[in-house]
């Protein structure tokens, strides 16, 4: 005898969340079987729609998807969004509507890593409140039947709480999520997960910002600086000026001039780039300071990257182009390969700031679409496009229907 079919549908937000929900679409019809309901094949689908990481309103995502779920004729709908929801000041993570069968995921809730098992973890628990319900008699009933179920995805599930969202690692256990269910005046939610604390809970949401950010994928456009900078480091390298400044300086001075040309290129790509949110009527400015917060942030992991490939391109040079003998002839007292080391690190420092400020970054489409405000603007303008190409589609509808009216009249 076959088995009936429920319906699935994932909501991403267009760029990373996509991606997750590639993954997703593979792995959970099996996990679902185990963890939700086995007497059903489960059919996941998954959709992107610019709606969910457009607004800061979870009211609103839920609402989107609630309609995305009634013209898709889905059974269950999950959006994930890579924006920051708040309840008040504390950080949504998480919220289900049992009467619609819709819920949503903000992935920078969930911190950094590992993000694809938290999200997995994430729908199978929502859509387990979804089906079951989230009253203390609902939860007991899903409890008995997650614990009666044998091990078979032990390694795959850490959560096997039926009031938990998902299972408990180390950054968990320093900031707790809360579990709750909303008063009657929002008849619209029935569970919610935040975090506890404003503090870690701040913590989890930056670097879960950051993660969204995908600082990674900003680091291809800084090929043409790291030329930059590299060529004009190695013409400073044959020169002796370098190599005495660099023995010279003790480990605090290279420290700070690490520091210093880190930061002044992270200011240099704001400037150049327009990165800064400025005050917006549009957007409360506690989430314009966190959006620039996490632009910040975001820069200094990049560059870092940049400056540490920098540093292993000069430390090649630095042995390739300076002879033993020619830096015990330069310097004084005594003299070791530690001196390659000093110098590839001056050289780096010094090249930064020298020769690549006045760069501007390539494919600055990519800068851009690592940082939320300018996400968000795109969103927005991808949604007016559609809602224009459907009062389009209307009013061509409504000509065609004039011209046969008159045709007929004729």
């Amino acid at each position: 005898m076959s088995k009936s079919t429920k319906k699935i549908g994932l909501i991403t937000a267009p760029g990373y969340p996509k991606e997750l929900g590639e993954k997703l679409n593979k792995q959970l019809p099996d996990l679902l079987s185990y963890y939700v309901e086995d007497r059903y094949d489960w059919d996941v689908k998954y959709m992107v729609d610019p709606l969910t990481g457009a607004t800061e309103e979870s009211s609103e995502v839920l609402r989107a998807t609630l309609e995305k779920k009634s013209e898709e004729g889905w059974d269950f709908a999950v959006c994930m969004t890579d924006l920051p929801l708040f309840k008040g000041k504390r950080p949504i993570i998480a919220e289900a509507y049992e009467e619609g069968n819709v819920a949503l995921i903000s992935l920078p809730g969930l911190g950094s890593t590992p993000m694809f098992k938290r999200v997995r973890e994430s729908i199978l628990q929502l859509v387990n409140e979804m089906y079951y319900g989230s009253s203390e008699k609902d939860r007991k009933q899903a409890e008995e039947r997650i614990q009666s179920k044998d091990n078979k995805h032990e390694d795959e599930l850490k959560n096997k709480n039926s009031k938990r969202l998902i299972g408990k690692r180390g950054v968990d256990i320093l900031s707790r999520i809360q579990r709750e269910t909303p008063d009657d005046d929002e008849s619209n939610i029935d569970v919610r997960f935040t975090v506890k604390s404003q503090i870690s809970g701040a913590l989890r949401l930056l670097t879960g910002m950051v993660r969204a950010n995908r600082p990674w994928a900003m680091f291809p456009a800084f090929m043409k600086v790291i030329i930059i900078a590299f060529t004009t480091g190695a013409y400073a390298l044959v020169f002796p000026t370098l190599w005495m400044l660099s023995d010279n300086y003790g480990v605090w001075r290279m420290f700070m001039l690490s520091i210093s040309s880190i930061l002044a290129m992270v200011g240099w790509i704001i400037l150049a780039h327009k990165l800064w949110e400025k005050p917006n009527e549009n957007r409360a400015d506690y989430l314009r300071k966190l959006y620039n917060t996490a632009t910040i942030l975001t820069l200094l992991v990049t560059v870092t990257l940049y400056y540490f490939l920098l540093f292993l391109l000069f430390s090649v040079a630095v042995i390739a182009i300076i002879p033993m003998g020619m830096l015990e002839s330069q310097l004084s007292g005594d003299v070791g390969y530690i001196n390659y080391f000093y110098i590839a690190w001056t050289a780096t420092s010094v090249s930064t700031i020298i020769g690549a400020l006045g760069s501007a970054l390539e494919k600055e489409e990519v800068v851009l679409s690592s940082t939320y405000g300018y996400r968000q603007q795109q969103r927005y303008k991808q949604i007016k496009e559609a809602e224009e190409e459907e009062r389009n589609k209307q009013g061509n509808n409504g000509d065609r229907e004039g011209t046969q009216i008159l045709e007929k009249i004729k």
